[in-house]
């Protein structure tokens, strides 16, 4: 028995053949990309709302759970805090008082501080005009005395002074020179001196103090304005409201005198 062997397949010669492919074009990639572009489906759209909500609920809770931190801890935990708390609270207290009296010491200090030191210039203007180093202004009078025959003497000058210490008078002033504790006078020369200092005629005294006074202590009868006249010399007293005492003295260094220490308060030991 033979085999046959078939024939290969013939061409149809009514096939055309297949057209070789052709290259992509641009608009094919358009498509393409419009294709796999994300779409708004249904299903999209809830799972977006899940996300939203899913978050919202998270930072609620957050929120809900910082809120109630302390609500979540223990009573021993609470009063734990509380207790840290009101110890803080008494400490900043403290701190507050300590500053307050700090404060109203130095308040208080200042003041006194000031007021000692306005004292102490008070004190220190006072003994300036007492003691001659330091000029001088306020109410007083002024005597002018003429000695046309040279009768008036040293004895005179220094009635004078002490006639106006008398009546109260706080600063003096003959001529050019500052009347203190330790003013002297004399003459010299021919010419009255006070401190060493020449006066000439005709001399003139200044004196603060009550101007009344003064004048009445000067105007005495048998007093020192009577008593030059009798010599021939004249003395006239001029009230005023303002005179300027403005001669200064040089204190002396003293050589044996010495301050006495002040007594001490503080408790011994």
């Amino acid at each position: 028995m033979s085999t046959r062997v078939p024939d290969p397949p013939q061409p149809d010669p009514e096939r055309q053949p297949d057209p070789e492919p052709q290259p992509v074009r641009p608009s094919a990639w358009r498509r393409l990309a419009r294709v796999g572009r994300p779409r708004l489906t249904k299903a999209n759209a809830v799972a977006t709302a899940l996300a939203v909500l899913l978050g919202f609920a998270l930072a609620t809770q957050l929120q809900s759970q910082s809120r109630r931190g302390l609500e979540s801890l223990r009573t021993t935990d609470l009063v734990r805090i509380l207790d840290d708390q009101n110890a803080r609270s008494d400490r900043l207290d403290a701190e507050a008082r300590q500053l307050q009296a700090q404060r109203d010491e130095l308040v208080n200090g200042s003041q006194q501080g000031q007021a000692a030191v306005a004292a102490a210039r008070e004190r220190l203007d006072t003994l300036g005009i007492l003691a001659g180093t330091a000029k001088a202004k306020g109410p007083g009078v002024t005597i002018r005395i003429t000695d046309p025959q040279g009768k008036v003497t040293a004895p005179m000058l220094l009635d004078v002074v002490q006639e106006l210490r008398d009546a109260g008078a706080e600063a003096i002033q003959v001529g050019d020179v500052r009347v203190v504790a330790s003013t002297w006078f004399g003459s010299q020369d021919g010419s009255l001196r006070a401190d060493g200092k020449p006066l000439r005629a005709p001399y003139v005294v200044r004196a603060i103090g009550d101007p009344a006074t003064m004048d009445a202590a000067m105007r005495i009868p048998g007093g020192v304005v009577e008593s030059m006249r009798q010599e021939g010399a004249d003395a006239t007293v001029a009230r005023t409201d303002n005179i300027t005492v403005d001669a200064q003295a040089t204190p002396a260094q003293s050589r044996h005198a010495q301050p006495v220490p002040a007594p001490t308060t503080g408790p011994v030991p």
